[in-house]
């Protein structure tokens, strides 16, 4: 027995010894591992609550956009921009108030709130439907070359018949029909063969004559 005795006397020293040299280490990682856990708990939770207040925010921005006035359209989706401005709820936010300051004939508050959804949209499709109004809005405005700049920019396939049919728009403006013609042609080639738009492009090469 007192063999046996002095063996767990042997361990328990031993086991001492271990605990003095290395017990704050084994410590440290437990409380790592602890806080990782609560860190990621916390953070879901705060993602959770976020996305939240956005979706209120942007049901407010909803709730603005019955009553047309742009300016409190715009203001709402201002303050979601400006809390919530990650958020899929913010560039959303963002073009209807880009659409009222449209209506509202403010094109600087469109422009302004376009650039944005271009900044700082995760959605590529949602960036291009801003850059394809930006640039149609600087069409308008006769800034030829601030609108060729929007659509040259890097788009997807996707997109490519709606970029070339916009730039057809502005070259034939500049009075260059040769490309503009060309930029029909490619915007007709880009369109599916069922779309209706085809012929829209095609009443614009018409337009233009089949001679340079």
């Amino acid at each position: 027995m007192s063999e046996l005795d002095l063996h767990e006397q042997e361990q328990v020293d031993a086991f001492k010894a271990w605990w003095k040299e290395n017990g704050n280490w084994v410590i440290g990682l437990v409380l790592v591992g602890a806080l990782a856990f609560a860190g990621n708990q916390f953070w879901r939770n705060h993602q959770a609550s976020q996305a939240a207040e956005a979706a209120k925010l942007y049901g407010e921005v909803l709730q603005q956009a019955e009553s047309r006035d742009a300016q409190r359209i715009g203001d709402a989706a201002a303050a979601l921009a400006s809390r919530y401005g990650g958020s899929a709820y913010a560039p959303r936010a963002q073009l209807l108030a880009a659409q009222a300051s449209l209506q509202a004939r403010d094109l600087a508050r469109a422009k302004g709130q376009l650039q944005w959804v271009i900044e700082h949209a995760d959605e590529a499709a949602l960036q291009h439907a801003a850059r394809l109004k930006l640039a149609s809005i600087l069409l308008d405005e006769r800034q030829y070359d601030a609108a060729l700049q929007q659509l040259d920019s890097k788009h997807p396939a996707s997109f490519e018949g709606l970029y070339a049919d916009l730039k057809g728009d502005v070259l034939l403006a500049m009075g260059r029909k040769a490309e503009a013609r060309a930029a029909y042609h490619l915007a007709l080639d880009k369109t599916g063969a069922q779309s209706a738009y085809r012929n829209l492009l095609q009443l614009k090469l018409d337009g233009l004559g089949s001679t340079q």
